[in-house]
């Protein structure tokens, strides 16, 4: 038998590969994970409810592209966060989680070879979430990585692309609030990273999914600048997730908004291969987009997590809280052994960085860094980070 060649240089998948690391070696203290970024606090009351009330719903075949009243929902929260007016018929479709659509999408829109009949390019930051490159793979397009560091205020450089790479690339990927690093585009990097995408006629797949989770002002939009600039309508395709914003990662539900002509595309490839949201989920997450207080309750308790964040790590060489998301990004001496010591130590187990980069040019800007999940309730993440600060840092 034979099978495809095309994964076989991928590397093994991050928590897979920390388990290699840790799991052999008994924890030193009471467990504390900080690894996924799988929220923690108490997602919406009225969340049994609303599935109760729609149990009926189990029983008929979903809408692949999402309800109707779904989609309103969406384009309805699109202009009041972004000032941003979508056509819920044309230009938005619900998820089964964002990755999911982070892939799918990219399949859907990538095309087989450039204008010039070269071999397309996908641009993605490094570190990343890790289904940017499985696409592209999938795609047969060449994954271009680029760095993400403190040189860049952890966001990538897309201005210092080369012309010929340019020339051949057809998607960028963005993570806005960065995950891991937590950074934020603000409209200078949006509005310049459309500029290129306009002259070089590439899209943005803008992955925005930690945007209502930050410590003062709320990020600006891929979306909401590209309108502003007049840019094509088919420039920016954005993904979000109702995982971190309402606490339901466990719903999978989210979007994807962009162009009519990349919407239509992406929903014809659904209909063949999507797995929609059942119905009375559909409902659940139709409540969510629609409502906000259980965003800004939310939002609080991470910036209550922020504080406490920055008063444990002061004084700490390199430490900077990030400015959204969930995750400190800590620099430390190496970070596999970091991680080992902190959990043969103390039982918190943390994430290298290394594991969510890849190496270029014999380097990985994950490497000599840890990532730390700010999920668990209050108390337990404090005792964890203590316990990380006094066994790495002092």
């Amino acid at each position: 038998m034979t099978f495809p060649e095309r994964y076989s240089s991928l590397p093994e998948y991050a928590f897979p590969r920390l388990r290699s690391l840790l799991d052999a070696h008994t924890p030193g203290g009471e467990v504390t994970h900080m690894t996924i970024g799988e929220p923690q606090h108490p997602f919406p009351e009225w969340v049994p409810q609303v599935i109760a009330q729609h149990t009926e719903e189990f029983g008929k075949y979903p809408p692949n592209e999402g309800s109707p009243e779904l989609l309103a929902a969406i384009t309805d929260w699109l202009k009041r966060r972004y000032g941003v007016q979508l056509d819920p018929t044309k230009q938005v479709m619900a998820l089964n989680g964002t990755r999911e659509g982070l892939f799918n999408t990219l399949i859907a829109l990538c095309p087989e070879q450039t204008a010039r009949g070269e071999k397309p390019v996908v641009l993605i930051p490094n570190p990343f979430y890790q289904v940017y490159a499985v696409a592209a793979v999938t795609v047969g397009a060449e994954p271009v990585f680029l760095p993400a560091t403190a040189e860049t205020s952890f966001l990538p450089d897309y201005s210092q692309v080369s012309p010929d790479i340019l020339n051949r690339t057809e998607i960028a990927y963005i993570c806005s609030p960065s995950n891991p690093q937590g950074a934020v585009a603000d409209r200078d990097y949006w509005a310049n990273l459309i500029a290129l995408a306009e002259k070089y006629d590439f899209q943005i797949f803008a992955d925005e999914c930690y945007s209502e989770i930050y410590r003062d002002t709320p990020p600006v939009g891929a979306l909401e600048i590209a309108s502003e600039g007049g840019a094509d309508p088919e420039r920016v395709v954005s993904f979000h997730s109702l995982s971190k914003r309402s606490n339901l990662p466990g719903l999978r539900s989210g979007f994807v908004a962009g162009g009519p002509q990349s919407i239509q595309r992406v929903r014809q490839l659904r209909a063949y291969a999507g797995a929609p949201l059942p119905l009375p989920l559909q409902r659940v997450a139709e409540k969510a987009w629609a409502d906000e207080a259980h965003v800004a309750e939310n939002r609080a308790l991470y910036q209550e997590k922020y504080a406490m964040a920055d008063e444990i790590f002061a004084g700490i060489d390199g430490y900077k809280g990030p400015d959204a998301g969930f995750f400190l990004w800590l620099p430390v001496d190496d970070d596999e052994t970091a991680a080992m010591k902190l959990w043969i130590k103390t039982g918190v187990r943390v994430l290298p960085g290394a594991y969510l980069s890849r190496d270029v040019n014999n380097q990985n800007p994950g490497k000599g860094y840890i990532r730390v999940a700010m999920v668990a309730p209050k108390q337990e993440m404090q005792r964890g980070l203590i316990q990380l600060r006094d066994c790495l840092f002092k």
